[in-house]
């Protein structure tokens, strides 16, 4: 029984055997429609979310499957003080696998330790978020071609973002990937990331504040929102939320050919008016996370459709 903590548990092999299951998941739907028929996939999710949790949701239905679980931890036993090992040990009697969210960094690992079924760590405070990554590397290889040789720049919350951090890890792995990170001094990438994984790695970086002056370059602009959940000083938030806002005349300094990421949601980050550009990528970014996840749902229950 295998679980998903971080990207970093799939080898570069195991990861693209994934991402061309998720391939051959989007040419041929009918194919996998009945694949989990008759299993369950429970949703813990201890904060809120849209996206991930839907898309969970989708892509097990999408296999013929069926979904339980809970939306935040006030509608959980979490709300009467039951602990996360004891909530999986009662989850694992019901449901066939799990995917959790919590905002304690750790806490899906340490149910994984005491889970009978697997458990996909969907968000674990600032720490990973690998089913976003792996939809990140499933929209890049689709729409790119591959995932080694390109320039990327990171812009926003680089110091809370765990997509981010997620990303970092699983991209190194590739050939000839570039990391331009765009923040301000409040939002830089964490030192532990930036000595123990880049520079350990002998990763090329840089680190700039402006985004007009990393455009130019870029073969893929990653943007992220600044979370207000993740900040102490409601001040602080308000002074750098908008810090970053692209927009049409900022798109005129990119490639023809650059994409545009986002993790979603969006907030002000990213102005409506760059939504029409064909470089603006983050709406298929959003329905390639259904494949992935149908695709790695599939992996662990160890279900192969012929």
């Amino acid at each position: 029984m295998r679980h998903l903590m971080s990207p970093l548990d799939f080898s570069v092999e195991e990861l693209d055997a994934l991402l061309d299951l998720a391939n051959d998941i989007e040419k041929h739907p009918e194919k996998y429609a009945h694949a989990c028929a008759g299993k369950k996939l429970a949703t813990c999710f201890y904060e809120p979310s849209t996206r991930t949790r839907l898309s969970f949701e989708a892509a097990m239905l999408n296999l013929g499957g069926s979904v339980l679980g809970f939306s935040s931890a006030d509608s959980s036993s979490a709300a009467k003080g039951e602990s996360v090992s004891d909530t999986i040990r009662v989850i694992s009697c019901y449901a066939d696998i799990c995917a959790m969210r919590h905002p304690k960094e750790g806490a899906p690992l340490v149910a994984s330790q005491k889970s009978t079924i697997p458990v996909i760590n969907a968000g674990d405070g600032g720490h990973q978020h690998p089913t976003q990554t792996l939809t990140d590397l499933l929209t890049i290889r689709s729409l790119k071609g591959e995932l080694g040789n390109i320039t990327i720049g990171l812009c926003g919350d680089l110091k809370f973002g765990r997509t981010v951090h997620s990303l970092i890890h699983a991209l190194i792995r590739y050939p000839n990937v570039r990391f331009v990170l765009i923040s301000p001094e409040e939002l830089r990438v964490p030192s532990y990331i930036r000595e123990d994984v880049l520079e350990a790695n002998h990763i090329s970086y840089t680190e700039v504040e402006r985004l007009e002056d990393a455009m130019p370059e870029l073969d893929i602009l990653y943007m992220t929102r600044v979370q207000k959940e993740r900040f102490f000083n409601e001040e602080e938030y308000i002074r750098l939320k908008d810090f970053y806002v692209l927009t049409k005349s900022k798109m005129e300094l990119a490639k023809k050919d650059m994409l545009v990421l986002h993790p979603l949601p969006r907030v002000n980050e990213i102005s409506v008016e760059v939504d029409d550009d064909p470089r603006a990528a983050y709406f298929r970014q959003a329905q390639y996370g259904v494949y992935v996840r149908m695709a790695l749902i599939l992996t662990l229950l160890g279900i192969t459709v012929e």
